[in-house]
């Protein structure tokens, strides 16, 4: 039986018990597979992060795993990993190579505790889709996608993970959302993407650029409440369907989580290089877990 150390990290919010909570397992060195899959389960968040030391080329490893799945690149994750290590001064401020399952990404942690992660070059595949269909699986008016469609059309976008990235008329209706998760599911199947995300220009705060809700039922999370993977996508096509018609703000600021009681923000730079994603986070809770070995049959206790 081996104990380990485990964090629930609010990541991309300034105090606890908002944005989006990741577990984080700061030291895994010698877990199994199977042994991450069980402490992922148990620790119950949408992923969890899992730290080991990198091989030269890289300052670190982390792999990702949701309650079902190994999950290939998490971006609020990272952000919680890197905020929760700087905090407590296991890391310092700068820039460190990190290898994922996608390969190296480059995450920096500013003087003020703000993590920075760089995802890969954006990838942009307007697709050709039903709306009527599209917004069935959502649980939506099939006019709140129709009045945007014809300058903001639907498509696949990803910095690392795809997501079918959908735009809604006004907040109003994309707060109506009541999502068929298999429908979802299916509609992500089909375009090969993690997750579907539905975004509105008509957001809450004057600051922010756009409001988003992410529903990823394929990696058993029915609504993500704040995604730094799909937000980085997200930038990548705003840039790419000329959403700011060449007056791209440096920097956008996505606000989402409030539909699910859990408001968190995140801080996006396009640049030539690859997208920025960017936020805060916080410990909500610092604990052990008691890890059975693998040829145990025994329950993880918290």
């Amino acid at each position: 039986m081996e104990h380990r150390r485990a964090l629930l990290v609010d990541a991309f919010a300034a105090e606890p018990l908002a944005g989006n909570a990741a577990g984080v397992v700061p030291d895994a060195e010698g877990l199994s597979d199977d042994q991450m899959a069980a402490v992922a389960a148990e620790l119950g968040a949408s992923e969890t992060a899992f730290l080991t030391g990198g091989d030269g080329a890289a300052d670190d490893r982390l792999r990702y795993f949701s309650p079902t799945t190994e999950v290939d690149l998490c971006g609020h994750a990272t952000i919680a990993t890197y905020g929760a290590l700087f905090a407590e001064g296991a890391v310092d401020g700068g820039e460190r190579t990190v290898r994922t399952n996608v390969g190296d990404v480059a995450v920096s942690v500013d003087d003020d505790g703000t993590v920075w992660m760089r995802q890969q070059a954006p990838s942009v595949d307007v697709v050709d889709v039903d709306l009527d269909r599209v917004a069935a699986a959502l649980g939506v008016d099939p006019a709140a996608l129709r009045d945007v469609g014809a300058d903001l059309p639907v498509a696949v976008a990803s910095t690392g993970l795809p997501f079918l990235v959908v735009p809604v008329n006004f907040l109003e209706r994309l707060g109506e959302a009541d999502p068929d998760d298999e429908a979802v599911e299916r509609l992500s199947e089909e375009f090969d993407a993690a997750g579907v995300y539905a975004f509105t220009f008509d957001a809450l705060d004057v600051d922010s650029t756009l409001h988003g809700r992410a529903f990823v039922p394929s990696l058993g999370i029915s609504e993500d409440p704040v995604t730094g993977t799909a937000s980085g996508a997200v930038g990548g096509y705003l840039r790419h369907v000329d959403a700011f018609e060449g007056d791209e703000p440096d920097e956008l600021r996505f606000e989402q989580g409030h539909f699910v009681d859990r408001p968190g923000h995140v801080r996006v730079r396009v640049e030539a290089e690859g997208v920025h994603v960017g936020g805060e986070a916080s410990v909500a809770l610092d604990g052990e877990l008691r890890v059975p070995d693998d040829e145990d049959d025994e329950i993880i206790e918290v």
